[in-house]
């Protein structure tokens, strides 16, 4: 899947510059002592995706023409944010005229455009979603979760559904056989017969 973590391995002039670890310059002796004093959190992998996204977010904000704030920010940037991405992309999306348009296993190379795959879409704006709360925005102003990024994405997945002969549907779970209670499986049993004679009835 695509990330936001490829930008990096492009070179056809970026505009987002993408946070880079920083190299320790200071001298053994006061490394050592910053070691000791401080303790490095441990994040999850998503934790870790989901800062890098909304860095490279506000790096887009601040590198946007005229520059926007994020209290400003609103679904249309979203979608300009998500355009912006598919330069970075990896998967190939065919296109109509191509003769491989809707097979999911072309048997040879095609000048079709690479694009971000809506998986990959659709995890970022999840993680983005999230990161906004997180920074304090409202549910309700979220730019993230406007109608048009949903719409947006609908229409990229239908799109390369139909481009890479891939269904995205989600496969419903089975569900498994319920277990009868063994009791219910057994024949019914007879009454039990009198053990009274007709004699004992007639005294």
């Amino acid at each position: 899947m695509d990330s936001v973590q490829d930008f990096n391995n492009t070179t056809t002039n970026p505009i987002i510059t993408l946070p880079l670890a920083t190299t320790n310059t200071a001298s053994p002796s006061s490394s050592s002592s910053l070691t000791t004093t401080t303790s490095p959190t441990t994040l999850s992998r998503y934790e870790n995706q989901k800062r890098r996204d909304w860095n490279t977010f506000g790096q887009y904000l601040r590198n946007h023409r005229p520059p926007l704030s994020l209290s400003r920010c609103s679904g249309a940037h979203v979608l300009e944010f998500l355009r912006y991405l598919d330069q970075f992309g990896k998967t190939k999306v065919h296109t109509q005229l191509c003769p491989f348009f809707g097979h999911p296993n072309p048997p040879a190379p095609c000048p079709c455009p690479l694009r971000q795959a809506w998986g990959s879409l659709d995890a970022l704006i999840g993680r983005l979603r999230a990161a906004f709360e997180e920074h304090g925005g409202k549910p309700e102003n979220n730019p993230f979760g406007a109608r048009a990024v949903r719409l947006y994405l609908r229409e990229v997945r239908d799109s390369q559904s139909k481009a890479r002969g891939i269904s995205y549907e989600k496969k419903k779970r089975k569900r498994p056989p319920q277990q009868q209670n063994p009791a219910s499986l057994m024949p019914p049993q007879a009454p039990p017969e009198s053990t009274t004679s007709a004699s004992e009835n007639y005294q």
